[in-house]
């Protein structure tokens, strides 16, 4: 159960990420609102993951799969580059993610 409580607390970091594209500064009341809430929810259940999940396995994977998120995020919201170093080295983080669950299993 962890690893999909740290799963969805990557998908919140992708929130607030956006949502910090959004937000204007900060000067977006409603944006700014719900970006302040996805880190809430984010670190929240990073919190309840780390109960069971090694410290350093669980924060690497929570950044990973939020900076994955907010790669794609950032291709299909806002037009961004999906030249192939840029994929690949995604991929390079993808495996890395890959490689931390399979050795804290």
């Amino acid at each position: 159960m962890s690893w999909i409580i740290l799963f969805f607390a990557g998908l919140f970091e992708v929130g607030w990420a956006v949502g910090l594209k959004y937000t204007d500064g900060f000067s977006r009341p409603v944006p700014t609102a719900l970006t302040v809430a996805a880190m809430l929810v984010s670190l929240g259940l990073l919190g309840l993951a780390m109960k069971e999940l090694p410290l350093g396995t669980a924060y690497a994977i929570w950044t990973g799969v939020g900076a994955v998120g907010t790669v794609i995020a950032g291709v299909i919201l806002f037009g961004e580059s999906m030249a192939l170093v840029r994929v690949a080295s995604v991929g390079l983080i993808v495996a890395g993610l890959v490689g931390l669950k399979v050795s804290a299993a």
